[in-house]
């Protein structure tokens, strides 16, 4: 259940000149909160950004009551976000949406991330307990590619692309799972980012029989189901309907979505 909450920043961190990492002091959140959820930011008070934020949990410590968020300035809102010190206070409604699918700890997964889809899928594999855990990282860049040391931590094995073949192999990090996946088999699929490559993984879970779920990343209004913003195409009977993605998922299974 998600509350209303003024929560104050603990640290924050610049790991790009475009992406930011914050810690948050929260006991509610950090106990409630599950893998694939998200919170809802006020960024500010005033005209500046009026509507909220949706950022990814990236991951939490129950034990002391925190949680991380890494997101990228990509606007107004995000700009008064990344200016945020230690010590100031937010305005946070969350945690929000639905989670991942939790499998059993005899399961293999893989996780799919590009770019900032990269890190819910962290929160991930810092939660599950799995026999093995491989992860697929797709980065414009070296400069881009971070928590890489927290990702080999939480991973038996780490496969990266970068967009310019400036880290790991050049090209698009779908190729490098259908090959993975020509050789051995998965019991679940996770994937986060371009809409692009969710769609491309779907495809190659489903060629080789492997359950998958994507979480979907969307402008978003209320954060609550109450308004149109982020709606999306979901199959329904022989048919199909529109879906909140803040209230519906963000995490859907990828048998479910109609990628247009």
């Amino acid at each position: 259940m998600s509350n209303i909450l003024k929560e104050k920043i603990i640290e924050t961190e610049k790991l790009t000149p475009l992406l930011f990492r914050l810690t948050i002091q929260s006991e509610y959140i950090a106990k409630n909160a599950k893998p694939g959820q998200f919170v809802n930011i006020k960024c500010c008070d005033g005209i500046d950004a009026l509507l909220r934020r949706p950022i990814s949990i990236c991951s939490v410590n129950r034990e002391q009551g925190l949680f991380d968020i890494v997101f990228e300035v990509r606007g107004r809102g995000t700009e008064i976000l990344s200016m945020k010190k230690a010590g100031d206070t937010l305005d946070i409604l969350g945690p929000l949406g639905k989670s991942f699918y939790v499998p059993d700890e005899n399961s293999k997964i893989a996780v799919v991330g590009g770019g900032i889809g990269v890190f819910p899928l962290l929160f991930l594999l810092k939660e599950i307990k799995c026999a093995q855990k491989t992860a697929f990282l797709g980065f414009r860049s070296f400069e881009n590619a971070v928590l890489l040391d927290e990702f080999q931590k939480e991973s038996d094995s780490v496969y990266i692309t970068t967009d310019d073949g400036s880290m790991g192999s050049k090209g698009f990090v779908t190729e490098i799972l259908e090959q993975k996946l020509e050789e051995k088999s998965y019991d679940v699929i996770y994937s986060c980012g371009p809409v692009a490559m969710m769609k491309r993984v779907a495809e190659a879970a489903q060629k080789y029989g492997v359950k998958c779920q994507v979480s979907l990343e969307e402008r978003m209004g209320c954060g609550i189901g109450a308004c149109l913003v982020c709606v999306c195409k979901t199959r329904k009977d022989e048919g199909w309907e529109y879906s909140h993605v803040c209230s519906d998922g963000t995490v859907f299974w990828s048998s479910e979505i109609i990628f247009d």
